[in-house]
């Protein structure tokens, strides 16, 4: 027939403008290093924080208590990230899932590192400062470093009391760390000990266990010395007899300045020594299981002419190779057949296993070094006014020139240095303030049994620590700390340290804090009437130490969670880096042990270190520092959140600049994935548009089936903090199940269908509830992301939330989840994908371009397959395709496939408006270039 020139000019109308086009303000890119800020402002002008709170005070509480990083800078590191989102993200998810989760940031405020750095420039050091012109100086310089540390925390986008952090120099807190040390020292868990301890001579101070760093590649000195045999024991002369020579003891050693204090020679009881002739040193014994390494060490061979056990080799003496004195021959079960020669140097005053041993045969604690590591005169004309460090070659050359020294080298190996000044450190024999582990050790290590460790290794690792350490030396020759609360008598020396007398103390500091012990005279902090308990004097010095800061830290648990309004104890949760097991877990663990006779947390969690692409650690020197600031520059913080979840962090964990940019693709995946959502929903209103669930198309509600199995999967994924998971759920969710499929499936109903169609307000309706639990759930990793979202959700009851933290976690609801339907559409999605690829494979051969142009014929291979297909119409399984008209084929007699799928050309017109092809194009007249459906909708 022939067209008029009125159907001309409808059939070149422009259809378009009756689309239902996607519309939002939602903006397509992030920018996030603008915008991010602006949400946190919001966040603060409306008193987020203290909303969410509010809203859960009636609830249970979740407690995760903040391990405190250390204000040396105001700088955090990429670490300091990992561990701030780890924890929000935890904050987060409990308080969106009905938990009063309040979060108070901690700051290490106290110690060498902060004293170190004021004193950098002072000429003199702190000898040329008073006590309070120092700790002034150090808390104005802690407090600057607070003010730059909490801006960068915050903008990491959590949540917390910013307002007010928990401070170690905060009266109240000194207050109650006083109150800690009382309680240990009433439970007789404190004393005053001289033994060998970590001793830094550079800092001037003793060190604790986590205060020693490991540098790998230091070189020492490794000597084989002669200690000459004196014949004090008849058994022992009858039995050498025969040697005409003196038998030498062969002890090793890397650290030859410690010869001077030397006092014994310990041998294994059970192991076996002999005694070879040699040509170059005599007669020399060393452990048989050693000789050959002996020798191969120093090419010295002999024969080998006796032989004893240790135990036979007990209370001997051997002469000191250069001091007008003997050592002791004991009996050590530390002894080993490892290395060296099984006969070991015992220093008491410079060792912790010489000092047990020598313990037990009253050795003295010998170590004539003082606090600037300079030998005293009791070493030894020889190194005396000597720093320890420059006498290894002196003491050597006069081995050697004595000819006591069988042989040098130097060894390469790992050695303990200050964490602050990253000089080596030594064992040194002082009077030191300790507190017995031995006391509670036990209760210690049935109180890790009672927590949940994740990893579960961490559980043993911990255990070994504190079954395997030493008593805790507390004390520290320092000034920018909590003094130790004792008083000493003048006339005797005895220590005061009575409930009386550190209450007196803990009160003053609550109100004046920790400087009224420089500040005040004895006579004002003491109580009325104190009195030496010894001799009754009542003249008394205070102890001029500090506290160990893990002390401080370690009383945190008391000083925060039991003084706070609206905080609980024991801490539900700590999550900390994998180096604070011999850290702040430990020293946590022991001052709650100590004086309540449980741990203080019910969960612990550990994540690793963070590592460059190639697995090195970040070093300046090699240029592969990442730091926070530059990657939320350029990226957002959203973006190193969602790099958080990516990772396995119970490991050392990985980040680069193409890791990065890979989350930055992810990030915009699920951003799109949003948009899409609210671009379409910008003529929904929830109060009149929703569909009830009855009455939603299949395809609908198999969404929402879906939407039911990831949120039960987030959600098990978060309770048990695997956040990787959470990772992989949300990435899949929004590639695979919506963007790839559910949107893929409906984009021609919401774009071609009548705006207010029921097939369209269906899809809405679950766009809706879909981007609504999309939006929660990831707010507790993308929280700008989720926050944007929150603020463009569509209108109508029930009422929006001013922020989506002031909502309730997504929950599934029962009548969501429908396991025949998952069957049926599962079984759909792969007919799909065999569809998919050979329709690609037919737009390679040119036969078809978009999907729409092509009819799919599809022949089952079997009756059940033939009898799935024929449950769903043409129409649906040419929308599920996108193609524009399916065919079921009969039964296939010799099948090559359960499914074989022919892709031909479609047949009928394309339509201008919905692009399918059909055969009743131009069927109207009004309307030529549109099919069936399209006409309808358009003369609406």
């Amino acid at each position: 027939m022939e067209q008029t020139q009125s159907d001309s000019v409808m059939d070149a109308r422009d259809y378009k403008t009756t689309l239902n086009l996607p519309q939002t303000e939602f903006p397509m890119r992030a920018n996030s290093a603008l915008r991010e800020p602006d949400f946190q402002a919001r966040w603060d002008a409306m008193g987020l924080y203290e909303k969410i709170q509010a809203r859960r005070v009636s609830a249970p509480t979740f407690m995760l208590h903040d391990g405190p990083p250390y204000l040396s800078s105001p700088n955090i590191h990429i670490g300091h990230a990992l561990n701030r989102i780890l924890k929000d993200i935890v904050v987060k998810y409990r308080s969106l899932n009905g938990f009063r989760a309040p979060f108070v940031p901690g700051y290490d405020c106290h110690g060498l590192p902060i004293e170190h750095a004021v004193l950098r420039d002072v000429e003199g050091g702190r000898h040329a400062m008073s006590p309070i012109d120092l700790r002034t100086k150090c808390r104005a310089f802690a407090q600057k470093n607070l003010e730059g540390q909490q801006l960068k925390f915050r903008r990491l986008g959590g949540l917390a009391d910013w307002d007010r952090p928990y401070l170690t120099m905060d009266p109240a807190f000194e207050a109650k760390q006083v109150e800690v040390f009382g309680e240990m020292v009433q439970k007789g868990f404190i004393y005053r000990g001289l033994k060998p301890v970590y001793w830094c001579p550079t800092c001037e101070t003793a060190l604790a266990e986590a205060e020693i760093e490991y540098v790998e590649d230091f070189v020492s000195p490794s000597i084989y010395v002669k200690f000459p045999l004196k014949m004090t024991s008849q058994a022992m002369v009858a039995t050498l007899a025969r040697i005409p020579e003196t038998v030498n003891l062969v002890i090793w050693t890397t650290t030859p300045w410690t010869l001077p204090a030397n006092l014994g020679i310990a041998v294994h009881p059970k192991l076996k020594y002999q005694v070879i002739r040699t040509k170059e040193h005599g007669y020399l014994m060393v452990a048989a299981d050693l000789l050959s390494a002996f020798t191969e060490a120093t090419s010295i061979t002999g024969e080998v002419v006796e032989e004893f056990f240790g135990s036979e080799l007990e209370m001997l003496q051997a002469q000191h190779p250069f001091l007008p004195r003997t050592s002791l021959v004991i009996l050590g079960d530390h002894v080993t057949a490892e290395a060296g020669t099984g006969l070991v140097h015992t220093a008491p005053g410079h060792g912790v296993e010489d000092f047990e041993v020598g313990r037990k045969y009253n050795l003295p604690v010998f170590a004539p070094v003082n606090p600037q590591g300079i030998f005293t005169e009791e070493a030894g004309a020889l190194v005396a006014g000597l720093r320890y460090s420059k006498a290894n070659p002196i003491i050597t050359k006069r081995l050697a020139d004595t000819g006591f020294l069988i042989h040098e080298s130097d060894l390469q190996h790992s050695y303990a240095h200050c964490w602050r000044c990253h000089k080596p450190v030594i064992y040194r024999g002082t009077e030191q303030w300790f507190a017995s582990v031995d006391g509670f050790r036990q209760a210690a290590i049935d109180a890790i049994h009672g927590v949940k460790w994740i990893p579960q290794s961490g559980e043993k690792r911990i255990e070994n620590m504190v079954s395997q350490r030493s008593d805790w030396c507390i004390s520290r020759q320092r000034t920018w700390g909590v003094p130790i609360p004792i008083f000493y008598c003048v006339k005797d020396q005895t220590p005061l340290m009575t409930p009386e007398t550190i209450e007196a103390v803990r009160a003053r500091f609550a109100v004046e804090g920790s400087d009224a012990w420089w500040r005040l005279d004895t006579s004002e902090l003491l109580p009325a009437g104190a009195k030496c308990e010894k001799c009754g004097g009542t003249e008394f010095r205070k102890e001029q130490d500090i506290m160990d800061v893990w002390f401080d830290s370690g009383s945190s648990h008391a000083a925060v969670l039991d003084t706070r309004d609206g905080l609980s104890w024991p801490a539900d949760l700590y999550i900390e880096g994998t180096d604070q097991y011999r850290g702040w877990f430990q020293s946590s663990l022991l001052t709650a042990v100590s004086t309540r006779g449980t741990a203080p947390y019910r969960t612990v969690i550990t994540h690793g270190f963070v590592l460059d692409e190639q697995g090195r650690k970040m070093s300046k020197s090699l240029g592969n520092v990442i730091e926070p600031s530059k990657v939320i520059d350029q990226y957002g913080a959203d973006i190193l959140r969602l790099w958080v979840t990516s990772v396995d962090y119970n490991n050392d964990v990985r980040i680069s600049d193409n890791i990065l940019k890979q989350m930055a693709e992810i990030y915009r995946k699920i951003r799109n994935t949003a948009r899409f959502m609210l671009s379409n929903l910008y003529d929904y209103d929830r109060t009149n548009d929703a569909v009830p669930f009855e009455n939603l198309p299949e395809l609908e509600r198999f969404a929402l089936h879906r939407l039911s199995t990831v949120l039960s999967d987030i959600t098990e994924a978060l309770e048990n903090y695997e956040f990787f998971r959470f990772y992989q759920l949300i990435q899949n969710y929004c590639v695979v199940d919506l963007s790839s499929f559910y949107f893929d499936l409906r984009k021609d109903t919401l774009y071609a269908d009548a705006a207010k169609s029921h097939t369209r307000r269906a899809a809405q309706t679950v766009l809706d509830i879909i981007l609504s639990a999309l939006a929660r759930a990831i707010s507790p990793v993308l929280s700008h992301l989720a926050e944007d979202i929150w603020q463009h959700m569509p209108a109508g009851a029930p009422a929006t939330a001013s922020s989506v933290f002031l909502t309730d976690w997504p929950q599934a609801q029962n009548d969501w989840k429908d396991e025949q339907l998952e069957q049926k559409w599962t079984r759909a999605v792969d007919w799909r994908n065999v569809a998919l690829k050979a329709l690609e494979e037919a737009r390679q051969g040119k036969l078809i371009g978009a999907s729409l142009e092509a009819r799919v014929r599809l022949q089952p291979g079997d009756e059940g397959m033939d009898s799935a297909l024929r449950m769903w119409s043409s129409s649906e399984l040419a929308q599920m395709f996108i193609v524009s008209q399916v065919v079921v084929d009969p039964l296939s007699s010799n099948p090559a496939a359960p499914l074989q799928v022919v892709v031909e050309r479609a047949d009928g017109e394309k339509c201008q408006r919905c692009w399918v092809y059909s055969p009743s194009v131009g069927e109207s007249r009004e309307h030529p270039s549109l099919c069936q459906r399209c006409c309808e909708v358009v003369v609406r």
